[in-house]
This record gives C-alpha cells, structure tokens and sequence, in this order.
C-alpha cells in the first residue's frame, strides 16, 4: 500500500492561527484554502483544518484524541523537537521516554495546537515495536487512560 496518502480532517476554532502553528511551526506545507478550512501536508499526508465554532469539551491528558508522527530516525525525531523548542510551540507533555529499557521504549513529546488539538512525535527504540511486539500487551500508559484512573 506504497500508493497511499494518509488523509485526516480536525476542528479548529481559527483558520489563520492554526495556519501558524502547523506551516510554521511545524514545517507542513501549506495546500488549498478558504474562510473555513485548510489544507496542510505533513510528511506527505493530508491534514485538513475544518472551522468550528461548537465549543468541544477540554480533554484531560492524552487519551482518547491525539494524532502524530512516527520517526524511523532518532535523528529526524530530534530536529523536529529542536525545531518546535526554537519556534516556541506549546508542549503539551515535554519530552520523555515511555517504556525505558524494554522492547518498546519510546522517546516522545505532545505538542497543543492553537484549537486543543494534541499531536504526538515519537521514535521508537526498537522500529519493531510499531508494529509488532504484541507479547508485550501494552498500548499507551494505562496511568493516562481517565477510565481506568
């Protein structure tokens, strides 16, 4: 499935705001817009930023809703931190690393857009632990799930 584009559409409360934040602050490369939607690429996917004004309730932590990247090079991983730090983007959790020593040891940060939106970079240690390792049974930090809290 080489042939495909991940597409993803989001609420924002302010077009031009979130046309900062995410071209750049973030380096997505800016496609088609109007009063009331942008479209963004980011590592060659498509984002689209929808104008609402419904107010959604805060959420508390990371769970349910956050979208991201995945980094292949720990490299790439940490110019983008750098590249955020520099363009003084609003870190919702700073950067850490999840699972240490284990197969699925993670280093990762969470950045809040202008509208609430979370997103999340990380690197694995192990590139097997995207995919697989299911014998470890973990997905996500079960101290950050509201229900299990």
């Amino acid at each position: 499935m080489k042939d495909i584009v991940f597409h993803l559409a989001f609420p924002t409360h302010d077009v031009a705001a979130t046309k900062r934040f995410y071209v750049d602050g973030l380096g997505c490369t800016l496609g088609r817009e109007s009063r009331h939607a942008v479209m963004l690429g980011l590592a060659g996917h498509q984002l689209v930023a929808h104008l609402t004004t419904e107010p959604r309730p805060p959420q508390r932590g990371i769970y349910p809703h956050h979208f991201g990247l995945v980094f292949l090079s720990k490299t790439s991983w940490q110019q983008l931190l750098e590249q955020a730090q520099a363009n003084k983007l609003t870190f919702y959790q700073q950067p850490r690393v999840r699972f240490p020593e284990t197969r699925i040891e993670h280093h990762t940060f969470f950045l809040e857009d202008p509208s609430g939106n979370l997103l999340e970079f990380k690197h694995y240690t192990h590139e097997s632990a995207i995919f697989d390792e299911r014998a470890s049974g973990e997905v996500g930090d079960s101290s950050e799930h509201p229900a299990e809290s």
